[in-house]
């Protein structure tokens, strides 16, 4: 076991090295998009192409009683106005085939924000003046917006014809009745996780061009091309072969562009006009434009014996999907068989539901699932803790996982999983200073001056994450690579090529890194990710670099092989290897260079990798061995709160996360960072703000996320114990600190509060400043 302390310091910048598995060569985007000069998908321009714009619902639930586009088609300047009449083939799309989303309103709406009609126009105002111009004869209906009253009478409460609930997916374990009876000490709570945003800040965009064949050409930001291509043919009526997908600049992503947004609005526009079209979101369609994280009400009980062995756990999880299944039906999934986290229960049952409303669509966000489950979990662990006079600490390390253990699902650990000793080393790590309060940056309001330190009290609050990598539930998840290795001006380079997004993750970073480390060389170039070569699966469960990584790795490992065949068979016996260019021996002897094995010509390969086989969870019981690997990540964070006005500044957030192997340090301790910030938004700031199915706060001047001001000191220690299942043991990094930072962060506060003489009850994330002033 190794690890890794991480703190950087201004204008500290990481040796590129040569480049291979291990070492942090640079982003080779990372320089153009500091400056500025990074191409997104927002930049895309042709000469002669229009501008394409959505008209969306003002109402979450509503009939379309008629429609006269009348004054919209006469603007000069209007090339297209459609309506679901005009789309060519099939009218609905959807992740994963749901196939329940209409590509155009047909009828009604169901969400506010949902596409009604499409325009293009030379000028983006004149498109938006006209999409204005189109009116609606509107029956405005009550919408539903309770997803507990859902659960509760679904067949009374119905949003769409099959009924209220998307998913119910329960997890039994053992006998609840005898869990109560050994239960010496028994909690319960309430727990509410609210809408978080992706906030990504390059909005949906892109252009689509029309083709001589009839065909398209899609220049888009997307996370899964393949699957885009999926529902982008049936609707409109393309063959694949007459659809070219080529991944533009993508500005973040974190599982709101798994869903299609303007990729089939252009493809109709670009088809009917005969013209490229360009379509690009601003912030506050952007809003509407893709799903969010599903907001969650959770009912926890827990008993434990009082030494602090726990006896059993009841749970009852809602998720409130809106108008759409997006991704609803395996969240549901990730939260029922991570509802408990890392936890061993002899007694469990638990319940989640993924439940349809008139709310804005949710889907696919970092941490799927897991993120609302964990927030829960660790805030009862806590509560347990209190109620056994127990240091937080040591029950939960009575009671973690480790190798070998089982999860709710039956679920056997196969890998290392320390998350005893990773608890031990986060609460070794040294506590801050207190800060200087002569500095009023240093106290919660920073500069607005709310505070001088009068009214401050500092809390220290740990969570623990456990995340599901790559797709579960028996999901025939793949990705394929072509690597080629060819002679160029007289040096061996490489060529790969994937439909692997990169969304800022560094994913071509680490491709080039291991075809420099598989064969021996260095240069390599990675080929823009289009759909000419076969699927990489999405860029989401942190799964690009176990999945494509490990295609890469084999087309590699292919390509090297037929090398080494090509120099035996020109007489260099006892090939094994390319090094630094050359093929050498087992003892490392040179026997000739690479390029003069190849002698001008190419070798190239295309592989398929594939992780071992999942499992469905069982309907009934919820076992079965539903997930390919198990990620695990320990949070401390410290807290200064303003216990009279409820202002927070996190003053540290420190982790522990074992990654399997350190592909490149640069990239990882970016995504450690990252994820523990996206956890510290949900934790205090974050939240989508919906009264009676209306958002209410759909920009970025309202919808807050941290900025570099509210990121505090994270010292990280970066633990390899390798995974034996995975290419080179990795496990997957992106989104693990996302769940226990959020939990640690609200512990801390929780910790001020009862040191301030406070109940410290919180129970909902995000925690606002009302919430603290009533538990301090």
């Amino acid at each position: 076991m190794t690890a890794t302390r991480s703190t950087r310091f201004p204008g500290e910048v990481a040796a590129p090295g040569k480049g291979g598995i291990g070492e942090s060569p640079l982003r080779p985007d990372g320089t153009l998009k500091v400056k500025g000069e990074f191409a997104y998908s927002s930049d895309l321009w042709m000469d002669g192409m229009l501008w394409g714009t959505t008209l969306r619902s003002p109402h979450p639930r509503a009939r379309i009683l008629g429609m006269d586009i009348t004054a919209a088609v006469a603007m000069d300047g209007v090339h297209a106005v459609l309506t679901h009449e005009d789309v060519p083939g099939r009218k609905v799309y959807g992740l994963d085939h749901t196939w329940d989303q209409p590509v155009l309103a047909i009828g009604e709406v169901r969400h506010q924000g949902e596409p009604i009609a499409l325009v293009a126009a030379d000028h983006p105002e004149i498109a938006r003046r006209a999409a204005a111009a189109i009116e609606i004869d509107w029956e405005v209906l009550e919408p539903i917006t309770d997803p507990v009253a859902v659960v509760d009478d679904p067949e009374n409460l119905k949003v769409q014809e099959r009924g209220g609930i998307a998913r119910h997916q329960p997890v039994r374990v053992g006998d609840l009745a005898v869990g109560r009876a050994l239960a010496e000490v028994v909690v319960s709570g309430k727990y509410d996780v609210g809408i978080q945003d992706q906030a990504f800040l390059g909005p949906e965009s892109g252009l689509v061009v029309p083709a001589e064949d009839g065909g398209l050409d899609f220049y888009v930001a997307t996370q899964w091309m393949h699957n885009d291509l999926s529902q982008i043919g049936p609707c409109l009526r393309l063959p694949d072969e007459k659809i070219r997908m080529t991944l533009a600049g993508v500005g973040g992503a974190f599982g709101g562009r798994e869903d299609l947004s303007m990729q089939i609005h252009a493809g109709m526009l670009a088809m009917y006009t005969g013209k490229p079209v360009k379509m690009v979101y601003n912030r506050e369609e952007s809003f509407f434009g893709h799903v969010h994280r599903h907001p969650a009400q959770m009912w926890y009980e827990f008993g434990a014996t009082r030494a602090g062995a726990l006896t059993f756990a009841k749970v009852k999880i809602v998720l409130d999907g809106g108008a759409y299944t997006s991704a609803t039906l395996n969240v549901t999934g990730n939260a029922s068989s991570l509802a408990v986290g890392p936890y061993e229960f002899p007694h469990l049952e638990i319940d989640a539901y993924g439940v349809y409303t008139n709310n804005p669509p949710c889907g696919a966000m970092r941490g799927f699932g897991a993120v609302q489950a964990c927030f829960a979990h660790e805030s009862m662990m806590d509560k347990l803790a209190d109620a056994l006079g127990m240091d937080p600490v040591r029950v939960r390390q009575l009671n973690v996982v480790s190798q070998g253990s089982r999860l709710a699902t039956g679920q056997v650990l196969h890998a290392p999983t320390p998350l005893r000793e990773m608890l031990g080393q986060l609460r070794a790590m040294p506590l801050p200073e207190p800060l200087d309060a002569t500095d009023i940056r240093n106290l919660p309001g920073g500069a607005s001056q709310t505070t001088h330190g009068e009214g401050v009290v500092r809390g220290v609050g740990y969570g623990i994450g456990i995340k599901n990598i790559c797709f579960s539930e028996g999901f025939d998840d793949y990705s394929t690579a072509r690597v080629r290795l060819e002679v160029v001006a007289g040096e061996a380079v490489a060529l790969v090529h994937t439909a692997a997004a990169e969304v800022g993750q560094g994913l071509v970073t680490v491709e080039a890194q291991i075809a420099r480390t598989e064969l021996g060389i260095e240069r390599v170039t990675i080929h823009p990710a289009d759909n000419g070569v076969g699927d990489s699966g999405s860029s989401s469960a942190s799964r690009q670099t176990y999945m494509t990584g490990g295609a890469v790795k084999t087309a590699c490992e292919a390509v090297r092989a037929r090398v080494l065949d090509l120099a035996a068979a020109q007489g260099h016996h006892g090939a094994s290897n390319l090094v630094g260019g050359k093929v050498v021996s087992p003892t490392g002897e040179v026997l000739a260079a690479i390029v003069d094995v190849l002698d001008e010509g190419v070798v190239e390969e295309t592989r398929i990798y594939q992780h071992k086989p999942t499992t469905g969870m069982d309907p009934v019981t919820g076992q079965g061995n539903s997930h390919t690997q198990l990620a695990v990540c320990v949070h401390r964070a410290v807290v200064d709160v303003d216990t009279e006005l409820g202002l927070v500044k996190v003053v540290a957030l420190d982790a522990v996360q074992d990654v399997g192997k350190i592909m490149n340090r640069l990239s990882l301790e970016g995504q450690i960072h990252g994820g523990s910030v996206q956890g510290l938004g949900l934790a205090v700031m974050e939240e989508i703000q919906v009264t009676n199915g209306k958002v209410r706060n759909p920009s970025f001047t309202d919808y807050l996320i941290p900025t570099i001001l509210d990121t505090p000191t994270q010292t990280l220690e970066i633990l390899e114990n390798a995974d034996p299942h995975a290419p080179y043991g990795l496990r997957g990094a992106g989104e693990p600190p996302t769940l226990s930072s959020t939990p640690a962060i609200v512990s801390a506060i929780r910790h001020a509060c009862r040191a301030a003489g406070g109940s410290g009850d919180l129970t909902r994330a995000p925690v606002r400043p009302g919430d603290i002033i009533s538990s301090c």
